[in-house]
């Protein structure tokens, strides 16, 4: 009979070929997998729970919150806000002016150019006006935003379908191209 110390030893050894046999397994060359993890594909730096404030001579312009940012310099410079981003304006007198919230963003240093995605909310707090868009570009080379996909505006009991989004990137001439409908409804 079989001591104990020898069953035991046994039993982990054959574990051990069992644990050795499927890390063996598992390996592959399959280059696709292998890209997630090289030096390029990961950021530089990343920020969780973000809040970053800016300002104009001491005056508030935009609070912006994000749960996740993101920083790469490979194969282009850019700041990926892949968990979402909220942003709050302000008139330089520390009143709210407007939100801005998306699911997605990604800004392009080179480029000047800020993509937005995923219900993209915009709302105007001073006269209640909301767009939702799939999603927006703001162009800060050109001071424009638009979308080319389509939107719907909420007005006090006004909505309005569009095709497309163009406003300038202070959102002072927002227009609503090729609308589609305006829908009316009375609460009672």
């Amino acid at each position: 009979m079989p001591s104990r110390i020898a069953m035991l030893i046994k039993a982990r050894s054959r574990f051990a070929i069992l644990l050795l046999a499927s890390f063996l397994s598992a390996c592959g060359n399959d280059i696709e997998k292998t890209r997630i993890f090289e030096p390029h594909t990961l950021p530089e730096s990343t920020i969780h729970n973000a809040h970053i404030r800016r300002s104009e001579k001491g005056s508030l312009q935009l609070l912006m919150e994000a749960p996740l940012v993101c920083q790469y310099s490979k194969p282009e410079p850019k700041t990926e806000y892949p968990k979402g981003i909220k942003m709050r304006f302000f008139n330089g007198y520390n009143k709210p002016t407007g939100t801005l919230t998306a699911r997605y963003a990604v800004s392009y240093d080179k480029r000047q150019e800020t993509i937005l995605r995923d219900s993209v909310v915009i709302v105007d707090l001073q006269n209640g006006d909301t767009v939702y868009l799939q999603d927006l570009i703001w162009n800060q080379l050109q001071h424009r935003v638009y979308s080319d996909k389509p939107l719907r505006s909420k007005n006090g009991a006004r909505i309005t379908l569009g095709d497309r989004f163009d406003s300038d990137d202070e959102f002072r001439e927002p227009h609503i191209i090729h609308q589609r409908g305006t829908l009316e409804w009375k609460e009672e």
